[in-house]
């Protein structure tokens, strides 16, 4: 997919399929890694590792592009599916149709099974990259497991772009999101558009409202708000892409990891 190159010091990435079997399930992942690293860098990245979860869609083409896109900059990669149990191969575009697909995995999806599934993957990482810092990204579905996976020992920081529903329930129905935040100790960013309309301005403020309470000088946890963006603006294969905001999210990412 054309994602935008922000950064001009990029690497040559090596990415295929890697099955995780270790878990509860199995996990196909998109497994994403610089071919090699300046010396002068190699300190610094092998000491980092992002873990990718997508959209209601899958480990799409365009998850696997971000996930390339990260290791670009010499962090590796992993995207991992959160349907594993319903849909373990699910790689949907971005129809009414593949919403309504997507959707319907989604309510079958617990939010125990996803911290199980992130768990196994956390593991693997560590396995692949012994003592590397761990960052969660999540879009949209993956956002709000995101959110939910911050609270996992071992995650450094958190990037929750667009998680719709984090103030009000959790997959599968219980405690919000949200009410995590005491045992959240990394680093968290959350990413709202103003248009959204599945991330509400009462929901919005609701998001803010909690980090700044638990974090009041936003020293840990931030939130970022785009004017004007709508749900999915960081996704350049959907319609609802917004150019001038996916690439602040992107620069945030990036400069952040």
């Amino acid at each position: 997919m054309g994602l935008d190159s922000l950064m001009e010091d990029t690497m040559e990435v090596s990415a295929d399929w890697a099955l995780i079997e270790h878990g509860p399930v199995p996990l196909r992942c998109w497994w994403a890694e610089p071919r090699s690293i300046p010396l002068e860098r190699n300190d610094l990245d092998q000491k980092r590792v992002v873990l990718v979860l997508p959209e209601v869609f899958g480990v799409n083409a365009w998850v696997r592009a971000v996930a390339e896109r990260i290791s670009s900059q010499g962090i590796p990669t992993l995207a991992m599916p959160l349907f594993a149990r319903t849909a373990p191969g699910l790689d949907l575009g971005y129809s009414d149709a593949d919403l309504v697909e997507g959707r319907r995995h989604k309510e079958a999806t617990t939010a125990e099974q996803i911290m199980a599934d992130v768990s196994t993957a956390m593991v693997w990482l560590q396995k692949q990259k012994p003592g590397a810092q761990l960052s969660l990204v999540g879009f949209c579905f993956g956002g709000q497991a995101a959110l939910l996976a911050a609270s996992l020992p071992g995650v450094s920081s958190t990037f929750n772009f667009y998680g719709a529903g984090v103030s009000r329930t959790a997959p599968g129905g219980g405690q919000p999101a949200l009410e995590r935040l005491p045992m959240v100790h990394g680093r968290l960013t959350c990413f709202c558009g103003t248009a959204d309309p599945l991330i509400p301005a009462d929901d919005r403020a609701a998001i803010q409202a909690a980090l700044h309470s638990e974090d009041p000088s936003a020293q840990r946890f931030r939130y970022l708000e785009m004017e004007g963006a709508d749900h999915g603006f960081m996704c350049d294969a959907r319609s609802s892409y917004q150019r001038e905001a996916a690439e602040q999210g992107w620069q945030v990412l990036l400069n952040t990891l």
